[in-house]
């Protein structure tokens, strides 16, 4: 992890654990106060468990009804500045992709906007925010998506195109077969391995047809 930011090395379900107990004792009744606090934990963080606290607070049960497009600007905040993997992921595929389930129409629009911007990590948030979709996933705008980092040479983005693509590959495994061999020139080693990883090789059919 090539983090600036110090450990106290605690584990996930301890973070997780504690964080519920205080949640639970400290509950909050308005939005601001919610995103006022995430940022606090977020912004005032001394060791990076304390930002998994403040992502924790983010993805808490309680605050379900604050996860609308009010707290776009809360996610966008939290990408950019986390800019790494651990921090973006979990918001990309979780808060993000709920958003685009809710709002299709507003979040269609800003995941391709993300996906052709400067930020990396909003770009990785635009190719993976899909995951878990399968059968819904959105098929152009994936597509759309990946496109703009598909001459990338940056490994986040490579892995991110290769991992949205293994996990589309899940429901529609034809399409995502037929998209690698479409774009074989322009796909990163990394990419193709990755979106190909658990389709195996097709059997090959005797002349005879059996």
């Amino acid at each position: 992890m090539r983090s600036s930011m110090p450990y106290r090395g605690v584990t996930t379900p301890v973070v997780r654990a504690a964080c519920r107990a205080v949640f639970a004792q400290f509950p909050m009744e308005s939005f601001a106060s919610w995103a006022s606090t995430v940022r606090a934990l977020w912004d005032e963080a001394q060791f990076r468990e304390e930002r998994y606290a403040a992502l924790e607070l983010v993805a808490y049960r309680r605050y379900a009804n604050f996860r609308t497009l009010d707290a776009l600007p809360l996610y966008t905040y939290l990408i950019t500045t986390g800019a790494w993997w651990d921090l973006v992921d979990g918001l990309a595929t979780h808060e993000v992709g709920h958003l685009l389930r809710e709002y299709p129409p507003e979040m269609n629009s800003l995941v391709r906007e993300w996906s052709r911007g400067s930020d990396l990590w909003l770009r990785r948030t635009s190719i993976i925010c899909q995951i878990g979709y399968k059968q819904s996933t959105d098929q152009a705008l994936l597509y759309a998506c990946i496109e703009p980092s598909l001459s990338e040479r940056d490994f986040f983005l490579r892995k991110a195109i290769g991992w949205a693509l293994r996990e589309y590959a899940k429901a529609e495994p034809e399409a995502v077969r037929r998209y690698v061999a479409e774009n074989a020139d322009r796909l990163s080693g990394l990419s193709r391995r990755e979106a190909l990883k658990h389709l195996g090789t097709r059997p090959k059919t005797r002349l005879n047809g059996s």
